[in-house]
């Protein structure tokens, strides 16, 4: 997994890269580092470069998504494609996130 961090005012940016997988669990970690902001500040994870995401991935986003809610910061995730978005209809993300096109 690669990724890309563009912050910007009341949003930060997170674009997902490759594939995400039970080994890169240390480096979502350090995505994970950079939520700041205000109360409502944005975060954003693009994962329109997201190949492929497991079981572990999936359990990342919740990680994710927790720790911003945590934090008080608004979380979606946007641009999810073939493969990754099937994954996550099936896991029924839907329900749990704020998924947009």
């Amino acid at each position: 997994m690669n990724f890309d961090i563009e912050k910007k005012t009341g949003k930060t940016e997170i674009a997902l890269i490759g594939r995400i997988t039970f080994a890169d669990h240390d480096d979502f970690r350090n995505v994970i580092n950079v939520f700041e902001g205000e109360e409502g500040h944005e975060i954003v994870f693009d994962l329109s470069r997201l190949d492929f995401v497991d079981s572990s991935g999936l359990g990342m986003f919740i990680i994710a998504r927790d720790t911003a809610r945590k934090k008080k910061l608004s979380f979606s995730i946007r641009g999810a494609r073939n493969d990754v978005m099937r994954v996550m209809q099936v896991a029924k993300f839907h329900k749990m996130f704020t998924i947009v096109d």
